[in-house]
Order: C-alpha cells, then structure tokens, then sequence
C-alpha cells in the first residue's frame, strides 16, 4: 500500500517530464506490467455511413489487476470532420507502462507508431478522410460491403515498418517519435471518448471472457459492428496464428459441402488398417532377417584347372653351321630318270 502511495506522489511529476515527448497525449493510468500482443481479428462490415473504425486495445483495471480487451468497432463521429486517434502504451521512467487516451479531432495524431491494422499503420490514418461533410472511405483497408455507401475510393497502403503485433511505444516494444504534423495535431480541439464508447469499454472490463488472465491474449469478442454489440451478427473473435493484425479481406473460406470431413468411426477405422499394415512389414522384415541368419554361406567356387604344360620352342640353328641340301625340284628329278 505504501508503495503504491509513493507512486501515485511520484506519478504528476514523471509525467511532467513525458508529456513533451509524448505529444502532450493525456495520461490515464501507469502499470508496471507489460500489455499483451494485439490479436488478430477480422473486421466487421461497416454499419452505415459517418461511421469510422476505432481499433482494439488492451487496457488495464485496478479493481481486477489484469488487462481487459477493449474489441474494436465502427463508431460514429461526434461531428463531422473529426477523426479518431487511438490510444497507446507507452514505457516511461522506471520501466512504467503509461497510457495515453485516444480522442477525436480534426487530424490524427500521435498513436506511438503501434500498427492497429486498417488504416492505423502507426503514422496517420488511411482509412478515409473527410470532404464537403461526408466521411470518403478507402475500400483496401474497410471492410464496406451490405450496405449502400457511394463515397468510397481504392488506394493501396504499403507498411514501410516491420509489421509486428507490439502493443506499446518504448522499451522493447515500437521506437517512434512524433512528427511536427502530430505535435500541431496534439494542439487542436479535441473531443474525449463519447458515451457510448465509454459504456463499450464498460462492458468489456464487466466481461470476464475478454481478461487477458482467461482469453491468454486470444479474445473471444475481438471486434463488434457498433459499441457495445458484444453479441449477434458481425461480431467477430480473435483469430490464432496470424503473424499480425489482418489489413486486407480474409479469403472466402470453403462452404460445407466442399469440406471432405470422415466420421469417427471411419478415422478410427482407417488409422487401424493403417496400424496393421505396419505390424505385417515389420513382421516381414524380422522374418526375412532371421532366414539369413540361419542359412549357412555358401563359400564361392574356384574352377580348378590342370596347369598348363608350357610349349617347346623350336631349337634355333647355330649361326655358323651348314644348311641342309635342298632338294631339287621334283620335274628334273623325272627328267634324270629318262
């Protein structure tokens, strides 16, 4: 108790010395406890038009000492113009973590570079902008289908950061630091979290489900269509696996028929026959093995052959002795005897 009495004397004055850096953003709570990673979750199809897309966060309860997930929904602007900026964590003195509250504006400021998906890259908003009173959306990073909504354009987005799922600007989480355009963005006439985005972020600190103790940083309800429909069509859960949070549209998914799935009985099945053409080749091979053993080696045969008896070489005349008288040939001989 004492301890968290000399931090909270300690805190207005640490604080004093980060609003500067933190693009004056307004401090709600500190934690010495790091946010979990953001989920990755779909987005829900926009309701209606004037609506814009304010991302998941994990925030922090004192009355339950554990991170609560805030899912992200489509919100409606308290006034044209305005643009929402989301919140963020950041590490301050001391290895705290701080956060700072989002709020509306005419321009988005700074969100501590955290990729929130969908147009929250971590440097300004890509999502759509405002023109002539009505809020134009960007087709690549909404999710606007079912619904008649003509002011919309395409414009891809290319992320120049490493894309991560950190959760908090500092430390070891994202090294960002706000531009001049944020700065005159955090100068602007801001307007806090409406009503019914307080009620929202009311229900789900009420939801055990979404503690980060129960759900181990996968929430059950990771996106709803509008605040606080934490249930019903196009409420979403977190999806596992995923590298980060999704920017684009999921793949359509195969409808049932195309699924091929086996009935227990015939997965149990199959894994037995497979099982039992295991046992025979190994039966097979052990029985193949001891034949070997037990027949004896033949040793190989030699062909034996008689040694050969070496030829006589013809006995060369002696250089110096007389040849032998040739005998005349054999008509003159005939002629002698007539």
């Amino acid at each position: 108790m004492m301890m968290k009495s000399l931090r909270l004397a300690l805190l207005p004055a640490l604080l004093a010395l980060l609003l500067p850096a933190m693009g004056m953003a307004q401090v709600d709570i500190s934690v010495n406890v790091a946010p979990p990673e953001l989920p990755v979750y779909d987005q829900p199809p926009i309701p209606g038009d004037g609506y814009v897309w304010t991302p998941g966060y994990w925030a922090w309860s004192d009355d339950i000492q554990d991170y609560f997930w805030v899912p992200g929904t489509w919100v409606e602007a308290p006034q044209p113009d305005y643009l929402w900026t989301p919140g963020y964590w950041a590490v301050g003195v001391g290895g705290l973590f701080l956060w700072n509250a989002g709020y509306w504006g005419p321009h988005v400021g700074f969100y501590g570079g955290v990729n929130y998906g969908y147009g929250y890259g971590g440097n300004g908003y890509e999502g759509g902008y405002w023109q002539g009173g009505h809020l134009y959306y960007n087709r690549s990073v909404n999710n606007i289908r079912n619904v008649n909504i003509t002011n919309v354009y395409n414009k891809t987005v290319i992320n120049n950061v490493t894309v991560n799922r950190v959760s908090y600007n500092g430390g070891n989480g994202v090294h960002a630091q706000p531009t001049p355009a944020d700065m005159a963005a955090a100068h602007e006439h801001h307007i806090e979290v409406t009503p019914v985005q307080r009620q929202h972020i009311q229900q789900a600190q009420a939801n055990t489900s979404l503690r980060a103790s129960q759900n181990q940083g996968h929430p059950p309800i990771a996106a709803t269509p509008r605040p606080g429909a934490f249930s019903g069509a196009g409420v979403v859960g977190a999806r596992g696996g995923a590298p980060s949070a999704a920017h684009t549209t999921p793949a359509p998914r195969p409808s049932a028929p195309q699924q091929q799935r086996q009935a227990p009985a015939q997965a149990e099945q199959q894994r037995a026959d497979q099982q039992r053409q295991i046992q025979q080749r190994q039966g097979q091979a052990k029985a193949e093995q001891q034949r070997q053993v037990q027949q004896p080696q033949r040793q190989p045969q030699v062909e034996q052959r008689a040694p050969q008896q070496p030829h006589p070489q013809a006995q060369q005349p002696h250089p110096n002795a007389p040849r032998p008288a040739e005998h005349p040939p054999e008509h003159e001989e005939e002629h002698e005897r007539h």
